[in-house]
């Protein structure tokens, strides 16, 4: 929320937008008239149960693969994009890993681009280390770096921290709130409810391929009644509409 110059509050810009998106694979629908609208500085979390189209969706807004109908309008350009399976070269170091993406994508500032991601996902100390003897969450600190090659200000992530311990979970999010103070839209897929209670301004909930909530985490609380958590009100809230 911002404030005019009339003392009005307004919201942030609209910078992702999706509208009525199908997605078949054969007989199988993996979205069925999907829309959603992120705004700048927003933090939203996709949930829903496996095969409930995240992966599906995710992919389709960083335009990773074409929707079979419906609209995607960024207007934040080519989105970052992090994937869940990482996508690294184990015997190079994490510069080496940072250039050879970045000759990829075609950044025509090679040497200032690594050193910005070094520098911004904490990693200078880390740079000629080889990959393959990172912990677990810096290896998908490395992974977080290369979706911000094109310094978009908008990133998508699916399972960012899905094969990281609480700690190293707990260090990838404070990084994500990093980015995310300094002006990225973060939107992230997750099957860990904690995450998506906290810190996710607002979450998606599919099942099925459809969309079944878009709102606040404590709206989602609020919808099913009293629940001690968000994960349970999820579980209420399936359970709920037949899920």
């Amino acid at each position: 929320m911002t404030v005019n110059l009339d003392g009005m509050q307004t919201q942030p810009p609209v910078v992702l937008e999706a509208v009525g998106l199908h997605k078949a694979y054969g007989a199988r629908e993996a979205l069925r008239d999907v829309s959603v609208a992120v705004r700048a500085g927003e933090r939203v979390a996709c949930i829903g149960p496996n095969g409930a189209g995240k992966t599906t969706l995710l992919t389709i807004l960083a335009g990773i693969q074409r929707q079979d109908a419906g609209t995607v309008e960024s207007r934040a350009g080519r989105a970052g994009w992090v994937p869940q399976a990482l996508a690294l070269y184990s015997k190079l170091s994490v510069a080496e890993n940072l250039r050879l993406f970045a000759r990829l994508e075609g950044v025509a500032d090679l040497d200032g681009t690594v050193e910005r991601l070094l520098e911004q996902t904490g990693l200078r100390d880390r740079a000629d280390e080889r990959v393959e003897r990172l912990s677990g969450g810096n290896r998908q600190r490395v992974n977080v770096a290369i979706g911000l090659l094109g310094d978009s200000p908008l990133l998508l992530m699916d399972e960012p921290s899905s094969a990281l311990d609480a700690r190293q979970r707990e260090r990838l999010w404070q990084h994500i709130g990093a980015l995310v103070g300094a002006g990225k839209t973060v939107v992230f897929a997750t099957h860990i409810l904690s995450e998506a209670e906290r810190y996710a301004d607002r979450v998606l909930v599919l099942a099925d391929g459809e969309r079944l909530f878009w709102g606040a985490p404590g709206d989602l609380e609020r919808e099913v009644g009293a629940h001690r958590d968000l994960e349970s009100a999820f579980v209420s809230f399936l359970r709920q509409r037949g899920h």
